[in-house]
């Protein structure tokens, strides 16, 4: 079966206009009927058209072909496995802004291997690079936000007034937990953990 080329656009929002993907791919050579288009995010790679190319369309042989790589996709690290995917199922993909992913090198394949291997390796170290900064930025705001007072995490859980009290007339009997609970308006979990810590003080004491 002859080889393929397949051309992929995508906007993220219903509102917005593939016309100008459309007409880069066309101008290449792709017909329009061959020209599959996506409005959702580029957060993930679950989307029906992309989908439908990779399960449906595309064979060995066959050429993905997009005007911008982050049409694929915006996360840099799913980009990378996404291209890892193709390498290893022998689809090439072209990018029109990225002209030596274009180029024909038949009977000089380790060519195009090195292409791909260079590309996969740049978005890796992107992907990486993005991650660390994102960690950078995301320490940075918990310190700021922990100079402002800002708590993180569940808050601690409140001893009820009469807290002690209550749970001195469980430890003897004198009434129920579900009595005690009622009591201090605690719900089953909450009252456990108190009940727990209310136990552990005793322990020290004693």
């Amino acid at each position: 079966m002859k080889a393929k080329e397949f051309g992929y656009a995508r906007v993220s929002t219903i509102h917005q206009s593939t016309d100008r993907q459309i007409e880069a791919l066309k101008e290449y050579g792709i017909s329009e009927r061959d020209i599959i288009v996506d409005k959702q995010s580029g957060k993930d790679f679950n989307r029906v058209g992309y989908l439908s190319l990779k399960e449906n369309m595309l064979r060995e042989g066959d050429s993905l072909v997009v005007k911008e790589l982050d049409r694929l996709g915006r996360n840099k690290q799913m980009i990378k496995e996404e291209l890892e995917w193709f390498k290893a199922n022998g689809i090439r993909v072209k990018i029109l802004n990225v002209p030596t992913t274009l180029m024909d090198c038949e009977g000089q394949e380790w060519i195009m291997e090195m292409v791909s291997n260079i590309l996969i390796e740049v978005l890796s170290t992107i992907a990486e690079e993005e991650m660390l900064k994102n960690h950078q930025r995301q320490k940075e705001g918990i310190d700021i936000a922990k100079s402002k007072g800002v708590s993180f995490g569940r808050p601690k859980l409140q001893k009820p007034d009469g807290y002690e009290e209550v749970m001195d007339r469980v430890a003897v009997g004198e009434i129920t937990a579900v009595a005690a609970m009622r009591e201090l308006g605690l719900k089953k979990t909450s009252f456990y953990k108190l009940r727990k810590l209310y136990l552990t003080q005793q322990e020290v004491l004693l």
